[in-house]
């Protein structure tokens, strides 16, 4: 639950800063200099980029959120208990000996998205945050794909 009110906080925040950038690039736009025209259109740039990437990073938290239900109700999220270390981070040790595992999976099953979700975890716990969210990325372009099919 804390994740999401991070969440929230800072699309809100990022709102903000859309709004205050943008009203400056408004004023900037019809101030008549030169140079504060093209300030004006390069700020214009910022908050379209800016609301690019939060609705980037909500949609896949919302999609991945999705998945993890779907996968928690068909009771197919990994079963593995992993010790955690005192600050409530898993043993990478541990996971990284379940890495191989999950990679087999998806090898095995290059087109199923809950071998991708999985792998996306494990890649979560051996903390390697890029791979993870690829893997998931993955996952959910393939849900869709079946979804549609």
């Amino acid at each position: 639950m804390s994740a999401r009110i991070l969440a929230a906080v800072m699309a809100v925040l990022l709102a903000v800063y859309i709004v205050f950038v943008g009203h400056r690039a408004v004023l900037l736009l019809g101030s008549g200099d030169a140079v504060g025209i093209a300030m004006g259109a390069a700020l214009v740039v910022l908050p379209l980029v800016a609301t690019w990437a939060l609705w980037r990073e909500l949609s896949f938290g919302v999609h991945a959120s999705r998945l993890a239900r779907q996968l928690e109700a068909d009771d197919a999220l990994p079963s593995e208990e992993l010790d955690v270390r005192p600050s409530g981070r898993v043993d990478r040790a541990e996971a990284d000996a379940l890495f191989p595992t999950y990679r087999a999976a998806v090898e095995a099953a290059p087109e199923d998205w809950r071998a991708w979700f999985r792998l996306g975890l494990a890649y979560d716990g051996a903390g390697d945050r890029r791979r993870a969210r690829e893997a998931v990325r993955t996952a959910i372009a393939l849900e869709r794909r079946a979804r549609r099919s």
